[in-house]
């Protein structure tokens, strides 16, 4: 489905950066890290040519979707998209919930709502487009669930073909979804980080172009549109504290980029909410390296958990959240499956939501950050559910 959207700006995507090194490189040619260093590659924009010509104003009259940002999205022309029909997803002010805890301003942004009933479309709807424009046919990925079901779909949508490898113990829902879609599926005993080594072997042999959380440039490029929205729901002015589960960690990267763009735009302040990235005392790789003062993380042994989308034990990247954090003045904490498993009851009994273990996860931190005095009362707190229930 292609979105109805007049680019009257042209395109404004200038080229890609080393997150790291700041080597530069053209985006018209298929790309995954940098060349130098191997650190993730960020889609650079001509924010000057927007400054002033392109405004919210622009956005009133085009779909509640996130295509509605194209100036900012790697993808200029429209018959390149690959839409599901990604609508903005919904930002429920959980009164009950806050209630719970002694906040009045507590809200949940539910990405359930999305097509393939998690935030993962995001990332993938940007990554499979960007694919068909530069006629790749054949990506590969590694996943612990949804976002191999994202891709699967999108990848058929797109007439390309997905190759996915994931974990034996991977939810079913995401197995049989990707058999669905006609996605060439392998089964490996061990976790993604296994899988990805898999991808990292073989593609180069296969002809597969590797998709990988930030081994690819515009998955994260879809990601920062969470950041859009929420800045556009909230009239423009961030939230005090955003809670954000964390496995690979591009929520939290794409948004911080997002909103470093939406400020040189003019359309936000210099204001920034504090990011507390959440993940499972099972897996807890970025807790540990911003507990210590690290700018990186060290892989972490026996990750296990029941949020197998927490279930990272090394993300690629680990310094770019790690940056989010320290830079928003927020946190990183870890909280126990036992504490995910009751929260998960919470936004079910309070707000009618059902939320998978990741938007769980938010709920049990907040409890804990409550607890802590790391926020108060009258804060604006925004909490992540990532995804719908699956059993």
């Amino acid at each position: 489905m292609n979105q109805d959207l007049s680019f009257s700006h042209g395109e404004t995507l200038e080229h890609l950066e080393c997150s790291k090194c700041s080597e530069i490189y053209p985006h018209t040619v298929p790309q995954n890290v940098c060349n130098a260093c191997g650190k993730p590659l960020l889609a650079r924009y001509d924010l000057e040519q927007l400054t002033g010509i392109w405004t919210p104003d622009t956005l009133l009259s085009r779909p509640a979707s996130l295509w509605r940002y194209a100036e900012l999205l790697p993808i200029s022309t429209p018959e390149d998209m690959v839409s599901l029909g990604e609508t903005i997803t919904p930002l429920v002010h959980a009164k009950r919930l806050g209630a719970e805890f002694g906040l009045t301003e507590v809200w949940v942004k539910d990405e359930s709502r999305l097509p393939t009933g998690s935030f993962k479309a995001r990332g993938l709807a940007m990554a499979v487009s960007k694919a068909k424009s530069l006629g790749l046919t054949d990506l590969a990925i590694p996943s612990a669930g949804n976002a191999a079901t994202a891709l699967s779909v999108y990848a058929a949508a797109a007439g390309i073909t997905a190759h996915i490898f994931m974990p034996q113990d991977t939810p079913d829902f995401n197995k049989q979804t990707c058999q669905l879609a006609a996605a060439n599926v392998t089964l490996i005993d061990g976790l993604i980080t296994d899988a990805g080594r898999i991808v990292a072997e073989r593609k180069e042999q296969e002809g597969w172009f590797d998709v990988s959380t930030l081994k690819e440039p515009y998955r994260v490029e879809g990601k920062k549109t969470m950041g859009f929205e929420l800045a556009e729901q909230f009239n423009w002015e961030l939230p005090d504290v955003i809670i954000y589960p964390t496995g690979g960690g591009t929520g939290i990267v794409g948004m911080w980029k997002g909103f470093a763009e939406l400020e040189a735009i003019g359309w936000i302040g210099k204001k920034r909410p504090r990011f507390i990235s959440v993940q499972s005392t099972g897996c807890a790789p970025i807790v540990k390296a911003w507990e210590e003062g690290a700018t990186e993380a060290t892989p972490w042994r026996d990750a296990h958990t029941v949020a197998s989308g927490l279930r990272v034990p090394q993300a690629i990247g680990d310094f770019l959240i790690l940056e989010a954090i320290r830079k928003s003045n927020g946190a990183a904490i870890a909280v126990t499956d036992k504490a995910i498993r009751e929260a998960m009851q919470l936004l079910p009994t309070t707000e009618g939501l059902l939320t998978c273990p990741e938007g769980a996860a938010t709920v049990a931190a907040l409890e804990q950050l409550m607890a802590n005095g790391m926020i108060e009362p009258s804060e604006r707190v925004v909490l992540f559910n990532t995804g719908g229930y699956q059993s």
